[in-house]
């Protein structure tokens, strides 16, 4: 082996895999052979996993929780064997977990599950998002009816727009508050539809109805202020609840249709 570029695929692999006895692919690039890079990479190995393992922990305490150490600890493991990092920001790895964890077996009899960890990593995204500045709504105010309807709006980095099929919220907030009674109430099975965002006073989960949920997504997803209209059946709150993201810097530059 002399690729720079094959040398480090080898290194990853050693890694983030198991350890393999019979694999001495690295030997040949450490002082000593096989055996000495058994050990070497041992020691990197734990490093290396421990981080990941550690970066989940923070980043879904509620779930650990409610599945318990040994559990998340072994859910973890099977997910960065096959999930590695893209990038060395700690903070930002372990965005897929909750898709695996609703695809896990051994979850299978904790369908809550991924709805909590898809809560979790809204939380902490709008934690770690960077900071942005409000639209500017004198610059909004001067636009004319036409450019309004065509007017598409840029979200803050920090909101996110979750449809979850149990009622995370409620799971989340009784797991942190240790709260059996308000645990053995969140566990009903109803859909919600949140909105994670942070303030100035923190991150903040709030449930919103269905329809102002959908208006917002459009919103998001870069629709223009007219189509997102049209997702609302009673148009009179359209104007409220625009005025309402406005209010609360939810949106942070606009632009036109193409």
């Amino acid at each position: 082996m002399s690729a720079l570029l094959e040398i480090q695929h080898a290194m990853r692999r050693a890694l983030l895999a198991p350890p393999d006895p019979a694999s001495d692919e690295l030997g040949e690039c450490i002082v000593g052979g096989a055996a000495a890079a058994a050990t070497a990479l041992d020691i990197y190995r734990r490093t290396c996993i421990g981080a990941l393992l550690n970066a989940l922990r923070l980043s879904y305490p509620a779930v650990r929780w409610l599945v318990g150490d040994e559990f998340f600890e072994g859910a973890a493991q099977a997910f960065i064997e096959v999930t590695p990092p893209a990038v060395a920001d700690l903070n930002a790895y372990g965005a897929q977990f909750p898709l695996f964890l609703a695809q896990f077996g051994p979850a299978a009899s904790v369908p809550y599950l991924g709805d909590v960890a898809q809560l979790e990593w809204a939380v902490n995204r709008a934690l770690h998002a960077p900071d942005a500045a409000p639209l500017d709504l004198a610059r909004l105010a001067r636009a004319s009816a036409a450019e309004l309807a065509a007017l598409r709006l840029q979200p803050h980095p920090s909101m996110t727009l979750l449809q979850l099929s149990h009622p995370a919220d409620d799971i989340w907030r009784a797991v942190l508050a240790r709260d059996e009674a308000a645990m053995s109430v969140a566990l009903a099975d109803r859909a919600v539809w949140l909105l994670v965002e942070r303030t100035p006073a923190g991150v903040q989960v709030q449930r919103l109805a269905a329809s102002a949920w959908r208006f917002l997504a459009a919103l998001c997803e870069l629709q223009p202020l007219a189509v997102a209209a049209e997702t609302v059946d009673d148009a009179t709150c359209v104007e409220h609840w625009l005025a309402e993201h406005l209010a609360a810097g939810r949106f942070i530059s606009m632009g036109e249709s193409a």
